[in-house]
């Protein structure tokens, strides 16, 4: 196997076009398409992009419970609420089933854009965080669940209902990086700025800009670090049982040994190795902070232990074969380097 010939990079090619279609949509499909496919593709390609084809679900959502909470409680008209939240859900759910979470690991811009980052870091030499420890693993995961509930849903129902101003009626969008990103890759700097309107405003668009940043420089060195807090990533969990797309293990007593599963998972997943070792029935293991980037079973080194599975028929399975192919691969991928940073360090010193 050829470094060209891997499910990573059929992956990262697969992203290459959904993040130019999802981002630069409209000069494909035309504004008027572009407005109609925008309203059923949940991606973090954002609406404050004039060039893109798509509309991030928690937009909508966060509208919705900004502008129509308040109004439902004063009125008891609660079908004001509940309707446009369901039709949001709804087309979120036909993606969403149809892609479950490998949305985030095959689609999402803003993901395939850490991605670059991490690959551009490591062939600049730039050190990196192969994986975080345990500890710091079980600390970040609870903040996605506080940037859904906190941010997307919480304060744009306390605005809603009287308890906040205005300006924190759609708080995510206001520090999302995918905002700054995908708009500056259309040529548009206007989503990079301090707005002093507001004391409000002000906080939100510092902490935009900074988290921003802070996600352009963690992303070379460490992997996937605004997906480990994402709220879409979070929103998927919730449902992710019900995705047709599914991560499959059927264990042995030897599944505890090698570890290499959790070692190459981006996310850092340690119970892809711990959970099921010794039980002989498949078992869906698609876990919350799952991207089903299929990485894990391409190095898995035992025969069909992880499977990557479409209405429960395996599409990609773990194959010693492959692993021994896939490792070559990766080693000699790893050892090509445009700049090497910590030589040169060594060499000024």
């Amino acid at each position: 196997m050829s470094t060209i010939m891997n499910l990573t990079v059929l992956r990262r090619f697969i992203q290459l076009i959904m993040f130019i279609f999802l981002v630069y949509g409209s000069v494909i499909v035309g504004f008027y398409a572009a407005d109609k496919i925008s309203g059923a593709l949940p991606s973090l390609s954002c609406a404050y992009d004039q060039m893109n084809a798509d509309y991030c679900a928690l937009i909508p959502l966060q509208h919705q419970f900004h502008h129509r909470l308040g109004s439902a409680v004063d009125s008891g008209q609660f079908l004001m609420i509940v309707m446009p939240v369901f039709t949001t859900l709804a087309t979120f759910f036909i993606m969403f089933i149809i892609l479950n979470k490998a949305f985030c690991g095959w689609v999402c811009p803003l993901g395939f854009f850490q991605e670059v980052m991490q690959l551009l870091g490591q062939k600049l030499g730039v050190r990196k965080v192969d994986s975080l420890s345990h500890t710091a693993v079980d600390k970040v995961r609870p903040v996605k669940w506080l940037m859904l509930g906190g941010l997307v849903f919480g304060l744009p129902a306390l605005t809603s209902l009287g308890f906040l101003s205005d300006e924190w009626g759609d708080p995510f969008c206001q520090i999302c990086p995918s905002r700054i990103l995908t708009t500056l890759l259309s040529a548009d700097t206007d989503q990079v700025f301090v707005d002093t309107s507001t004391p409000s405003y002000m906080v939100l668009s510092i902490l935009g800009d900074f988290l921003f940043g802070l996600t352009l420089a963690l992303a070379m060195t460490l992997r996937q670090p605004f997906c480990r807090i994402c709220p879409m990533l979070a929103l998927h969990a919730v449902f992710r049982k019900l995705g047709l797309a599914r991560l499959v293990k059927k264990g042995t007593s030897r599944c505890d040994k090698c570890g290499l599963c959790a070692e190459a998972c981006p996310m850092d997943i340690r119970e892809l190795q711990t959970d099921f070792n010794h039980v002989e029935k498949s078992h869906d293991i698609t876990l919350p902070d799952c991207t089903l980037c299929g990485r894990c079973v391409e190095f898995c080194p035992d025969k069909d232990v992880l499977q990557l599975r479409y209405l429960n028929i395996p599409i990609f399975s773990a194959d010693p074969n492959y692993f021994k192919k896939r490792k070559k691969a990766q080693k000699q991928w790893d050892e090509i380097k445009v700049v090497n940073l910590d030589t040169a360090r060594k060499v000024k010193s």
